[in-house]
C-alpha cells in the first residue's frame, strides 16, 4: 500500500475540490453502497451518492478530473468513480469489498478531511484526509465509512493498469 499526501499541488487541488463541493455538481442516488457478501451496517445506512468519470472503455462524464489522471499515469483504466457519503451520528463501517473483479491497481483519492477513513481486511486503515491518494493491489478488500465531523466525505476511486 503506497500513501501519497498532497498529491496535486494546491493550486490543482483547490478547484478539484470546488467543484466536487459545488451545489451543481451531479451526484446520483445508489440505493446500496456497494456490493459485498457481509455488509456491516444497517439496511438504512446502506446508500450513497455517486458519479462515475470513467466506464466500461468510455467517459461517463462532463466534469474533467484530467489532473488527477495525468498525476496518476495509468496505461489504462477500467473505472473511476466518485463517492459521497452523508454524516452520521456515529460512524458507520459499509462492508468489506473489491471494486472490480479485473485484477489491476486501486487508488482512493480522498476530496475533504474528515473523521471517516478506509479500512482494509488486515485491520489497517486510511484516515480521510483532503488531497491524499492512496494505493493498492485491487485484489484487498477494504471498507469505508462516513463521518460525523463534516456533512460528507467525498472519495474518488480509480481501478486501472
Amino acid at each position: 500500500m503506497n500513501i501519497i499526501d498532497n498529491f496535486l499541488p494546491e493550486r490543482v487541488f483547490r478547484p478539484i475540490q470546488s467543484m466536487f463541493e459545488s451545489d451543481t455538481f451531479s451526484w446520483y442516488w445508489n440505493n446500496h453502497k456497494s456490493t459485498y457478501d457481509d455488509p456491516m451496517c444497517s439496511e438504512l445506512d446502506d446508500y450513497q451518492f455517486t458519479h462515475t468519470f470513467y466506464l466500461n472503455h468510455t467517459k461517463r462524464s462532463q466534469y474533467s478530473i484530467d489532473p488527477i489522471i495525468n498525476q496518476l499515469k495509468p496505461n489504462a483504466l477500467v473505472r473511476i468513480k466518485a463517492n459521497l457519503t452523508t454524516r452520521t451520528s456515529e460512524i458507520v463501517k459499509y462492508g468489506f469489498h473489491i471494486d472490480t473483479t479485473v485484477h489491476c491497481k486501486t487508488a482512493i483519492y480522498y476530496i475533504n478531511s474528515n473523521n471517516g477513513y478506509t479500512e482494509f481486511m488486515d485491520g489497517s486503515k486510511v484516515n480521510s484526509v483532503e488531497n491524499r491518494m492512496v494505493i493498492f493491489d485491487s485484489k484487498l478488500g477494504h471498507t469505508g465509512t462516513s463521518c460525523t465531523d463534516s456533512k460528507r466525505r467525498i472519495v474518488v476511486n480509480f481501478n486501472y493498469f
